[in-house]
Parts: C-alpha cells; structure tokens; sequence
C-alpha cells in the first residue's frame, strides 16, 4: 500500500489529531493538503517542541517532530503527562530524542523512511567536488582567477570507493557507483546487499574515498577514531553525510593539517548543534574545529543538507503521518 493510502486507510479507521512541532512552512502546507484529504486534525507550529508547548499536543496521543533541535526529558515528560503515547520524528536518526527515556515515561518514538536518493544524490556529488578539487577552484573563480590549479584531479573510475553502511542510502550510493566504473567496497556489521565486503580495517587501507552510511548508535560513536584514521590510505578522503559523531573530529583535523589526508567533504558536524541552520552571518563561530576546517582549500563543509529535496520532504510528511495513525490502528486494534 502506498504511503498516501495508508494515511486515508487509517484516518478512516481510527478519526485522530496530530500535533506538528518544528514545522517549516513547505512541510506545513504537504501536512495542510494530506490532512484535509484523510480528515485528521492538526495542531501545527514552527516552534520545536520544548516543555514550555507541550499543551498543543493536549487531546492528541501523536505528535510529530523535526530532527534539527534536541528534545529534552522534560519535554518527553510533559507529553506523557499530556496524554501523548507516541513521537514520530521527521529523520532517520534518533539522536536528538532520548528514545529508552521516552519509553520509560510510555511513548513510543519512531522515525520514518525517506527517498535514500535526496542523500546518495548528494554524496556522490560530494565525492566529485573533492576528487576535482571544486573548493579550491570555484574560490579562485569568483575573485577572477581562472588559472588551472596546479594539481589535476581525479576520475572515479580509477578510485577505490569504501562504503561503510550499506542500509537504503549506502546502497544507493552502491549503485550509482556502479556507473562510474571505479572499485566499491563495503562494510556493514550486518552485510545485506550485494555488495563486495570486506573487513572494515581492509576497506580503510584500500580505499582512496570513504564515504559514512551508518546510524549513529553506542556502538558506532567516532566508528572513524584516532586509531582508524591512521588507518586510512594516504591521502584519502573522507565523506561524511551521516552523522558528525561517527568521525572523532580533532583526529580527523590532525590528518588533515599533517597533510596525510587528501581531504573531506562533511556535511554533518561533531556540535553543529545551534550552528547548523542558522544564519550566522554576524556571530562568532565558537566551533573552533568548524572555523579551522572551512580555512582549509581541501574540506568542503554543508549544512546538514543532504537530505533537504522536495520528493524527501514529500515522503517524510507522509510517513509521519502514515506513523502516527499506523499506531493508533495498532493501538485501538
């Protein structure tokens, strides 16, 4: 059953309100038009939940949430004691939500599936701008310097590419690989595609691209730490669309400045948190890591944006909302 069904199915089925926290203006107007069409009930707002606006989730025992912002304890409290049972969060990841604590106070929390596309697209892309040294070149084309850089780059084809994860976004980063003609190795504590995988300290020696895919969970915190950094192929690159905790960042600076590492391309950040997001034109970065890496002519930095495409939003406010009455069915039933 498509997603958008299996929302009018459970409306149908069950007659509920959701409340929406964090809520942009593009995804308000998808939950608007899905909701009027299944006739659930919305309470929506901009703001991310905190336990100072939990009484808009009061009579609904779902709510959604955005990724950008840490839920707090409190706030997970407050919605218990609000009668709230459920969180579905717009993301993959749970590393902004307390998912043992909110269970402990009765809420199950979720998250939902999105295009693996929107984040493979980006990606590969990434690889490309670093392989051609794309920074270096675009910043020496704006202030009108249209000499060719003085090292060459790369072609993928005579790469060896090491994807570590390979869940729906490794693997369709796997595929368009594939196009390329170059060498892909994987790896993945649960190996389920086709892929050609090797152990993770192979995959470190041997390839000239590492590109992350993983979830962040206990076991795969700084999963690239100062021991496995001094494992990767000289003058390697880095790609990190996951999480910015996967890679112990002041190991992967060192690499960088001692000039061992080809480079990176990272589109989260160890403490992006407040800084991702915002405009930041006028402020001090106080990320002393985030100011040295953007100085660098070989580390391209983005603001956790991989995800951000009109056909992932889509899928993740459809999702959500398929989630949440998905769990009243189940509940009722």
């Amino acid at each position: 059953m498509r997603h958008r069904e299996a929302v009018r199915a459970g409306a149908a089925a069950v007659g509920t309100g959701v409340a929406v926290y964090g809520c942009e203006p593009d995804e308000a107007a998808l939950f608007r038009a899905l909701a009027e069409k299944c006739g659930v009930a919305l309470g929506i707002t901009a703001e991310a939940l905190s336990e100072a606006n939990t009484a808009l989730a009061v009579g609904n025992r779902c709510v959604s949430v955005g990724h950008k912002t840490k839920v707090q304890n409190s706030a997970l409290l407050a919605l218990s004691r609000a009668g709230v049972r459920y969180v579905s969060t717009r993301s993959v990841g749970f590393d902004h939500i307390d998912v043992e604590y909110a269970k402990s106070v009765g809420i199950t929390v979720e998250g939902v599936a999105y295009s693996p596309d929107s984040v493979a697209d980006y990606a590969v892309m990434l690889m490309l701008m670093a392989v051609r040294n794309a920074k270096a070149v675009i910043r020496r084309a704006d202030v009108h310097d249209y000499r060719l850089a003085e090292v060459r780059g790369k072609e993928l084809r005579d790469l060896t590419v090491g994807v570590i994860g390979t869940g729906r976004i490794g693997a369709a980063v796997i595929d368009r690989l594939r196009g390329f003609g170059g060498n892909v190795i994987a790896y993945d504590s649960r190996p389920r595609s086709s892929a050609d995988y090797v152990p993770l300290e192979e995959l470190l020696g041997l390839s000239d691209i590492v590109t992350l895919h993983t979830p962040l969970d206990a076991g795969t915190y700084h999963l690239l730490d100062r021991a496995r950094i001094a494992q990767l192929k000289c003058g390697a690159v880095v790609v990190n669309t996951g999480r910015g905790a996967l890679i112990e960042t002041a190991a992967l600076l060192a690499a960088l400045e001692s000039g061992r590492l080809g480079g990176a391309a990272l589109d989260v950040l160890e403490g992006e948190e407040g800084v991702f997001y915002a405009d930041c034109r006028d402020k001090v970065i106080e990320s002393e890591a985030l100011v040295r890496l953007q100085r660098m002519p070989n580390v391209l930095i983005s603001p956790h944006t991989a995800y951000y495409t009109d056909h992932a939003l889509s899928d993740t406010v459809e999702n959500s909302l398929a989630n949440c009455l998905n769990f009243e069915s189940r509940d009722v039933a």
